[in-house]
């Protein structure tokens, strides 16, 4: 008996001792309550930062992001500088005029276990700028035209200016001519059918009237566009009677008679209201306001900085800035801009880039930052890339984030360069379900989103829009060399107005895609996107767009409709898989091979092409080495049609489409972009597989609140 209460009470004692060690490792182990900080235009540094309002202006919310983000690294971090908890930087509405780019390093990052994150507080718009506001504004003449006028203080780059201003977040227009639309290339000296197309010219003739030898000439550019590049020309002299322009670079590529141009800059520009001009000499800025306009009470905004934000990381080092969140935030009104001064070294002598724009940085500029987001932020205003992920950049992830109204193209991953060493290579980052629309409008070759030498990429359901140029860019290896750019992945994303940035407004490059495509790309998919409405000026508006040395990509369940010159182009590459797709109503074409090679170049398998206009096949195909089968053709005006010179019996001939067939596959209202098939029509169609034609772009979701935990006030 004794022996047996003796054993309970000693099991008692256990169990109570077994609890007490469970509630004190429970504290141990219990998640440490962040570090909430608060920042606000209408704040200040001196105050703690711990309470979200500053009504009784003794103590309240920081007044710069980077006071918050220095003062997180001593109170949330050890001796040796690692995280303990959480960090909420919450920054209340308004716009933070930054006095520099910020710049976040490997001190400020948070772990996979306590991250840091940069959050709008609930219902608010943070806006961090670039940019510096323009006030004091008074009236005068200019060119015998009423006009507003204030001082821009002294520059950070003299020799530099800016060439961007926004009246109360609308873009406004630099003076130039013509006012809409471009003057086009009346002739080209000294170049001819020989001349090579990389070879640039200093001059062209143009039409009476469209220049003039203005006083000011010396601060005036034209921008010039040839084939799929835009050349920044500073103008050296115009000679009115042989109606001759000289520049001081050479433009990036050849000349041709009816390029687009227009020339901007000159005072004597400024004739049309919403214009403006900066005088560099008098440091004066001029502007005429649109209808309606008023001066008093209005925000106008300059670019400061070339940038808004770096995270800047040193892979070479291993040193990374790591898992930071940036939730609810618009970065604007930085800009990058070509040196107007001839740069030794410099490409064409600084003229612009050969492809892509892609030497303009990023607003938001990254190297070395790992397991780092962007959610819900918003880049606008800006004369850059929007977004650039470069060297050591790994499994960041970009989501419902907006991206418009800048003067380059929308998000760049990746380098030009090929990496070694596997700390300094992007990869495995993710973009989904942003908006990227109405870009190129300084830098008109940009791209929607860019990928370089990098492998591993998701690249999942935006909405891409409103470009002169390419959507969406994979590789920077031309031919059959080394690349990295290869098991990307490109799916349900929505791709339309490509090249034609509107309805009704014409295209001004060459040589685009939907999505286009270089080099060695083994493993990378591009599947259930829809890409519509893409034009070219000359040539080469296309919907998918293999080209040079493309090789192992699969594109399937892709809807491409209504392009200029083809919904599909391989230039040239090797054994890509084309199966399952749709192609209507391509004008010139629907599928174009340029280069013949002695590899098969592609299959296209269990394909619907329909069309209205145009041929069914263009380019090259003096050899097949291409493997068509299981595919249906309709072509809306009967079948009087061939393909590349053969009739339909000497194309099977041949041994290509030996299982395919003409017939209608039934559409429900294919001219109004409704390709569901109608019932009956599905078991006539040779083994294509419908897929889901209303999953592209942004998907819906439940916005949560972000909010970082009980908002402190007074």
């Amino acid at each position: 008996m004794v022996t047996l209460c003796s054993s309970v009470r000693n099991s008692a004692a256990g169990s109570l001792g077994l609890l007490v060690l469970a509630l004190a490792n429970a504290a141990v182990f219990a998640a440490p309550a962040p570090l909430t900080i608060y920042v606000s235009p209408e704040g200040n540094d001196l105050y703690t930062g711990t309470i979200a309002n500053n009504r009784a202006r003794r103590d309240g919310p920081f007044a710069t992001l980077r006071h918050a983000c220095d003062v997180a690294r001593t109170l949330a971090r050890d001796e040796n500088g690692h995280l303990t908890r959480p960090i909420n930087i919450v920054l209340r509405g308004g716009t933070y005029w930054l006095r520099q780019p910020l710049i976040l390093t490997p001190a400020d990052s948070g772990t996979a276990e306590f991250a840091v994150t940069v959050s709008a507080f609930p219902g608010e718009k943070p806006v961090l700028s670039a940019g510096r506001p323009v006030r004091d504004w008074g009236k005068t003449t200019l060119n015998g035209r009423d006009v507003f006028a204030a001082r821009v203080p002294a520059l950070h780059d003299a020799e530099q200016a800016f060439s961007e201003l926004w009246f109360n977040g609308h873009r406004r227009l630099m003076a130039r001519a013509p006012n809409e639309g471009y003057f086009q290339v009346a002739g080209t000296p000294g170049v001819d059918e020989h001349t090579p197309v990389q070879q640039g010219q200093t001059k062209f003739e143009f039409h009476a009237g469209d220049l003039k030898n203005w006083p000011d000439l010396q601060d005036a550019d034209v921008i010039v566009m040839s084939l799929w590049t835009d050349s920044h020309l500073p103008i050296a002299s115009v000679d009115e009677e042989h109606h001759l322009v000289n520049f001081t670079r050479p433009t990036l590529l050849k000349l041709s008679v009816d390029d687009r141009y227009f020339v901007q800059g000159a005072l004597e520009l400024l004739d049309h209201s919403g214009e403006w001009c900066f005088d560099r000499k008098t440091g004066t800025l001029y502007y005429i306001p649109e209808k309606g306009e008023g001066m008093l009470g209005s925000e106008i905004v300059i670019p400061w900085h070339e940038q808004v934000m770096r995270l800047q990381g040193d892979p070479s080092r291993n040193q990374f800035v790591e898992h930071v969140i940036f939730r609810g935030i618009t970065f604007a009104n930085s800009e990058w801009d070509l040196p107007r001064q001839n740069v030794e070294g410099a490409p064409n002598h600084g003229s612009g880039f050969s492809q892509a724009a892609v030497g303009v940085p990023g607003a938001v500029w990254a190297v070395g930052a790992r397991d780092c987001a962007f959610e819900d932020c918003t880049i606008a205003h800006c004369g850059n890339y929007g977004i650039e992920l470069a060297s050591g950049c790994q499994h960041n992830k970009i989501s419902y984030c907006t991206i418009t109204d800048l003067g380059a193209g929308g998000i760049k991953l990746g380098e030009t360069r090929i990496r070694h060493a596997e700390a300094e290579l992007a990869r495995d980052n993710e973009i989904s379900d942003c908006t990227i629309t109405d870009c190129g409008k300084i830098f008109p070759s940009a791209i929607g989103i860019w990928l370089g030498q990098t492998p591993g990429n998701l690249i999942s359901h935006n909405e891409i829009s409103g470009l002169w140029y390419t959507a969406i860019s994979i590789g920077w290896t031309w031919g059959y060399g080394d690349s990295l750019a290869q098991h990307n992945t490109v799916e349900f994303n929505h791709v339309y107005h490509i090249g034609t940035p509107a309805p009704g407004v014409e295209p001004i490059l060459s040589d685009m895609g939907g999505i286009y495509t270089l080099g060695n790309q083994a493993g990378t998919v591009i599947h259930n996107n829809c890409f519509h409405d893409i034009a070219g000026l000359r040539y080469g508006g296309w919907g998918i767009y293999f080209d040079e040395g493309s090789t192992g990509i699969v594109a399937e369940n892709n809807l491409v409709y209504r392009t200029t010159h083809g919904g599909f182009h391989q230039h040239y590459g090797k054994d890509n898989i084309f199966r399952n797709n749709i192609l209507a109503f391509g004008w010139d074409a629907q599928i174009q091979r340029t280069r013949v090679e002695d590899h098969r170049s592609f299959s296209f398998e269990h394909n619907i092409v329909y069309w209205d206009h145009g041929n069914l096949l263009s380019g090259n195909w003096s050899k097949l080495n291409a493997f068509f089968d299981y595919n249906t053709y309709w072509h809306m005006g009967g079948e009087d049609w061939k393909l590349a010179g053969r009739t339909w019996q000497q194309w099977q001939t041949e041994g290509e489409d030996a299982h395919s067939q003409i017939a209608d596959p039934g559409f429900m209202d294919p001219e109004h972009g409704n390709f569901q098939f109608k019932t009956e029509s599905k078991q006539h169609l040779l083994g294509f597989v419908p897929f889901n034609l209303e999953a592209f772009g942004p998907r819906p979701r439940n916005r949560a609140n972000h909010a970082p935990g009980p908002h402190a006030t007074e």
